[in-house]
């Protein structure tokens, strides 16, 4: 049971912190910064996309998501193309590297998570999932 001094919020951000410094720590030997694997993380889930569009999913500006794909594409990561859509915009792809890399990087990612939540039981980890899905879904609503 919690300190009757600590808070909901102080819990949350307590864990939130641990599980901040879990993914520095299990993407580190990629070479990547946990941004860039968010965002190979959604290429691979999401596929090509606008970089505007990847900026949105990753919640930065714009000018941010210019340097993360910048960084991942002089990696040889990710290759830019333009949309044949809209010439002044740019998509967004993984190359092979990229791809290979992001499967790795989620296999280790789903290994932190277990780290992390696996000491929960069943139905707790179920009642935090729904717990969390309702709180994202409220803060959608208002930013």
């Amino acid at each position: 049971m919690p300190d009757e001094d600590e808070t909901l919020a102080d819990l949350f951000w307590a864990v939130a912190r641990r599980l901040r410094h879990q993914t520095r720590e299990t993407v580190a030997p990629f070479g990547v910064t946990p941004g860039q694997a968010r965002a190979l993380g959604i290429l691979a889930r999401e596929g090509t996309m606008r970089l505007n569009v990847l900026s949105e999913h990753l919640r930065i500006v714009p000018r941010s998501g210019t340097e993360v794909v910048d960084a991942l594409e002089e990696r040889g990561l990710v290759r830019r193309s333009p949309d044949p859509d809209d010439r002044r915009a740019t998509l967004v792809a993984l190359t092979d590297a990229g791809r290979e890399l992001a499967a790795g990087l989620g296999a280790a990612r789903r290994a932190e998570a277990e780290a992390l939540f696996g000491t929960l039981a069943p139905d707790d980890r179920e009642a935090l999932a729904r717990i969390l899905s309702g709180l994202r879904g409220a803060s959608e609503l208002h930013p």
